[in-house]
């Protein structure tokens, strides 16, 4: 039966613990931790990156003071936080071979499917249920990359595994390709062992295969560089020089994670969900490039895609297009937009074609 309260329960913290666990990979997740609430080094590490100004147009990251660092202040009374990560990858990820392939389109893996949010906070909705259940009335809340959470930084704190020189949190057992969630509860659980150390050693393989260099250093991303935000959180021109350097990758980049040696242990996902919709995963830029709005709108329903919106989702096509081989598709399709309502696209519409037209000539 359900514990009426907290203090009439007085449960066994260590077997709810394991309980919490347990009930996690039930629900899909693959691996569940438990952090305790101190994260001074990583607040640390944020507050340099935020002064080098390396977080370009995502003022998000600079927004609401200390609370990203200290979960009891972004939800007052919390103890823990509960950290479950659930795999994402397709099992056919032909990643290296579309990105061989220049008037093809290539989409970050984790946005081939259906949105991740909804999904996995429902899942994360449905742990705190069944916790519910079992002692009663606790306080929690649950977070999907929608809150000022150091996800990174407390999945490594709950055993997860390490944040890596790419930036990405690694497991040996299971690489990258993941989602992560929080639930911050005010139990007082008994928290699992950090991640002490990290394993890249001295492999820097992701550092040098970076299409833009957008690494600093290990562990040090300027996000103004990266390709991800280029294609996703940027809302103005793409700089000129970065385009040639974007090749075909029109929403995100996987190349470091590609390239990185603890990816092969990489499992595919049992989630349907996260598999490709709308041939995204195996598309040629003009075809797309072709989509009215309305279909757009219509095969992006539920999808990452529509974090960039249609007119972005036009100027990174744009940009892939510019780099891809000359045929005739692929002029054809950028003639049809010269015209396009959006000073945005025109101009990389305008750009794409001197970009062949340079080749012509040259």
């Amino acid at each position: 039966m359900p514990c009426p309260s907290m203090s009439a329960c007085t449960p066994d913290l260590a077997a709810l613990a394991q309980s919490i666990k347990d009930w996690g990979r039930e629900l899909g997740f693959a691996h569940v931790g438990i952090a305790g609430v101190d994260l001074g080094e990583h607040e640390q590490h944020l507050q340099r990156w935020l002064d080098a100004g390396y977080q370009g147009e995502m003022d998000y990251m600079a927004a609401h003071g200390s609370k990203r660092s200290h979960p009891d202040q972004l939800v007052p009374g919390t103890l823990r936080v509960v950290s479950l990560r659930m795999d994402y990858l397709p099992g056919d990820t032909r990643m290296a071979q579309l990105l061989a392939q220049p008037e093809k389109a290539y989409v970050s893996r984790y946005a081939l499917g259906r949105d991740y949010h909804k999904l996995v906070r429902k899942r994360v909705q449905h742990l705190a249920d069944r916790i519910q259940a079992a002692i009663g009335p606790f306080g929690f809340r649950a977070f999907v990359d929608s809150a000022p959470v150091l996800e990174k930084a407390i999945a490594q704190q709950a055993g997860l595994g390490w944040i890596g020189k790419n930036t990405l949190l690694l497991n040996r057992k299971a690489g990258s390709y993941f989602f992560l969630a929080e639930l911050f509860v005010d139990l007082p659980l008994p928290v699992d062992e950090a991640q002490a150390s990290e394993h890249c050693g001295r492999c820097q393989a992701c550092l040098d295969v970076c299409p833009t260099q957008a690494f600093v250093g290990p562990y040090v991303l300027d996000a103004r560089r990266c390709i991800s935000y280029l294609t996703i959180e940027l809302k103005q021109a793409i700089p000129v020089e970065l385009r040639p350097l974007i090749g075909n990758r029109v929403f995100g980049c996987d190349d470091c994670q590609i390239v990185c040696p603890w990816n092969r242990f990489a499992r595919p996902t049992q989630e349907d969900d996260f598999k490709p919709r709308h041939g995204l995963d195996n598309a040629e830029l003009a075809q797309l490039f072709l989509w009215d709005e309305a279909t757009f709108l219509g095969n992006t329903e539920g999808s990452p895609l529509r974090r960039a919106g249609y007119e972005r989702w036009l100027r990174n096509l744009a940009v892939g297009l510019g780099n891809a081989p000359s045929s005739i598709p692929v002029l054809e399709a950028l003639r049809a937009r010269r015209e396009y309502p959006s000073e945005l696209v025109r101009e990389h519409v305008e750009w794409a074609l001197a970009q062949h037209e340079a080749r012509r000539q040259g």
